[in-house]
């Protein structure tokens, strides 16, 4: 039956709940990682060029905005805004446009065959049905790395004659607060991936970065920059022009990155400059980290810290999630240690391995 067909398109199967911000919270931002199975470098430019293409597809079918990324060889990280669901829902012609913008995807064409003549027939119930199947995979960051994972996986799969899994199991997500300087202080620890893996010395230089995009202008892009600027600045992404946010991003960017010490995507030394062992060590001597050393290199808090923001921000989300978490735990923010940030908390407490 076509209406199952569909259901299967775009319904997985139920697995535990991951930590969302409430709907009555308004936006959310969400750092997203997932690395190819066994950490395999295994996508080239045309791997690159065709996720940015999918990307940017489910980003519009899904209403969800990407504010940076950055595609390397055997993992990606986006940085996504995922505003509050609308008021209204999207009409029968705008659900079935953003359906029909995917290119290749299973049921392309067939909700609008069932729309079409559930309505005919006066069968508004199946024809909600259809909707609501659509809805359920719009405004959720789950839904969205989901089916974009999914569509990669079916695209490199046929291309390299190959079967099964592609990703390391689950992508993680990190919420991220939207004011303040969190927000920009995650956006340059994703941008400036490539620069610490010793790819590139400028950020500007690799091409498959949210941050080159908005350079070479992409409007979507230059958008995700006005975004993160009128964040730390406390005004609203509209009062900050194009041009301004380019600017004051790029200064932010350097002075995160300025200090050498990047490891290449194996792990091998490629610049000279402090290791991971270094700062650690200058932790354990407590002695305090700039945030910029935190940036610079590698760090647990901006991939497995489930929370990342201000003492206000991360206890506020504890708050609301408080069942998931025992008796015994009080507050949820845990401060990043050592680092010359003493507001940045998270909500899990990293003292093993903060680094690596």
């Amino acid at each position: 039956m076509l209406a199952a067909r569909l259901a299967v398109s775009f319904v997985g199967g139920m697995r535990q709940a991951r930590l969302k911000v409430p709907a009555s919270r308004g936006t959310a931002f969400y750092h997203c990682v997932s690395r190819v199975v066994d950490r395999q470098f295994v996508f080239g430019p045309p791997e690159k060029e065709q996720f940015l293409k999918f990307m940017r597809e489910y980003e519009a079918f899904c209403g969800v905005r990407i504010i940076t990324f950055c595609i390397l060889s055997n993992h990606f990280h986006l940085l996504v805004e995922v505003p509050p669901p609308p008021a209204q829902p999207p009409a029968d012609e705008e659900l079935l446009r953003r359906v029909e913008q995917l290119s290749g995807a299973p049921g392309n064409g067939t909700p609008r065959q069932l729309l079409e003549r559930f309505r005919q027939q006066g069968d508004d119930r199946a024809a909600e049905q259809v909707r609501a199947q659509l809805l359920a995979r719009m405004g959720d960051i789950s839904a969205f790395m989901k089916l974009l994972k999914q569509r990669f996986t079916q695209w490199f799969n046929a291309r390299h004659h190959r079967t099964g899994t592609l990703w390391e199991g689950r992508f993680k997500s990190v919420l991220v607060e939207g004011a303040g300087t969190t927000l920009a202080t995650m956006a340059a620890y994703i941008d400036l991936n490539p620069v610490r893996a010793g790819l590139v010395e400028d950020p500007k230089d690799y091409r498959w970065g949210g941050y080159a995009e908005a350079l070479a202008g992409s409007a979507r892009a230059q958008a995700g920059l006005q975004t993160i600027v009128a964040g730390a600045q406390h005004v609203a992404a509209a009062t900050v022009p194009a041009n301004e946010a380019l600017a004051q991003y790029r200064q932010w960017l350097f002075a995160e990155g300025e200090a050498g010490g990047a490891t290449d995507e194996r792990g091998e030394p490629r610049r000279r400059g402090l290791s991971p062992a270094a700062v650690a060590e200058v932790i354990r001597q407590k002695g305090r980290v700039p945030l910029t050393e935190y940036v610079r290199i590698r760090v647990r808090a901006f991939t497995d810290g489930a929370v990342l923001g201000s003492r206000r921000f991360v206890d506020g989300i504890f708050d609301d999630f408080r069942r998931r978490f025992g008796p015994r735990r009080k507050d949820g923010a845990r401060p990043l240690r050592g680092v010359q940030a003493p507001d940045l908390c998270a909500l899990r407490d990293l003292r093993v391995r903060a680094f690596g």
